[in-house]
């Protein structure tokens, strides 16, 4: 009995750290209910469910579609139609997303012109000085950031970047933006599971190859999806750095459709066509 109570004390310890969302800095959006995250590091110790459906079809309640839209641009879709584009600058396929997220490095990255058709605009950094705070629930989606720096050759620009995570059908993506260092301790506990994670391959621009491997064995993530592949590095070169204990699929479509009652029992690196 001791044990339960001090097992349901640290949880509620979890919670009331989650409790206080600090929403965008875009002034325009208003406070939502609050959505507890099922994918911090509350999270850490359940059991991970694996489950994936590899072909674009109606989404059935339960099921999130992404598609390759080209550079560092996924958009996902909810089965409540909700989609985001992810490190949009400007383009994300022929319909307008309702969310976009940026990262500012480099103008592939964002845009200073989104169409006023998207609802919410999540830019990775701070337009207005300091550290850009993230929690937005919108529809069946919720949306959370944690930073990181941008290097500028000798110079670090603090939380500058940021590692987006999109919580919906009982999955955590995780994108990890234009990720310049090896993350900490506290990164991954901020992160918390992520059951698919999008990875900057290029090994140059962004972190080296092999740091980036570093961070995916680690996170241990069921799907994970390369981005950002610009000559410098290939999925191939990616997947023989990963080594064992990685599966690995070229898929015939930009998109693939996730369950979390599908997902590999490996993780697996599928790289979409066009890439």
């Amino acid at each position: 009995m001791t044990r339960i109570i001090t097992i349901i004390a640290a949880l509620t310890g979890w919670l009331t750290l989650f409790a206080a969302p600090v929403l965008a800095q875009t002034g325009t959006q208003e406070k939502p209910a609050f959505q507890p995250s099922t994918c911090a590091a509350i999270a850490q110790g359940m059991p991970n469910i694996i489950y994936a459906a590899l072909t674009p079809a109606s989404l059935g309640a339960y099921q999130v579609r992404i598609t390759y839209a080209g550079h560092s641009t996924y958009v996902i879709e909810s089965a409540g139609g909700v989609t985001i584009a992810t490190d949009y600058a400007g383009f994300a396929g022929p319909a307008t997303p309702m969310v976009a997220t940026m990262n500012q490095a480099h103008s592939t990255h964002y845009t200073d012109f989104p169409s006023p058709d998207i609802s919410h605009v999540l830019r990775g950094w701070n337009p207005e000085g300091g550290i850009a705070s993230h929690y937005v629930t919108v529809g069946d989606v919720l949306i959370r950031n944690v930073t990181t720096d941008i290097m500028r050759g000798e110079f670090r620009i603090p939380d500058a970047n940021s590692i987006f995570i999109f919580e919906v059908a009982g999955l955590c993506i995780g994108h990890l933006g234009h990720l310049h260092h090896a993350l900490t301790d506290d990164h991954f506990a901020m992160i918390g599971r992520l059951d698919v994670v999008m990875v900057p391959i290029d090994g140059a621009m962004t972190l080296s190859l092999g740091g980036m491997t570093e961070i995916v064995k680690r996170l241990r993530s069921s799907v994970i999806l390369p981005m950002h592949a610009r000559g410098w590095a290939t999925p191939a070169d990616f997947i023989s750095m990963l080594g064992g204990g990685f599966d690995h699929a070229f898929l015939n479509s930009r998109s693939l459709t996730l369950s979390l009652n599908d997902l590999p029992d490996r993780p697996t690196v599928m790289v979409p066509r066009g890439m």
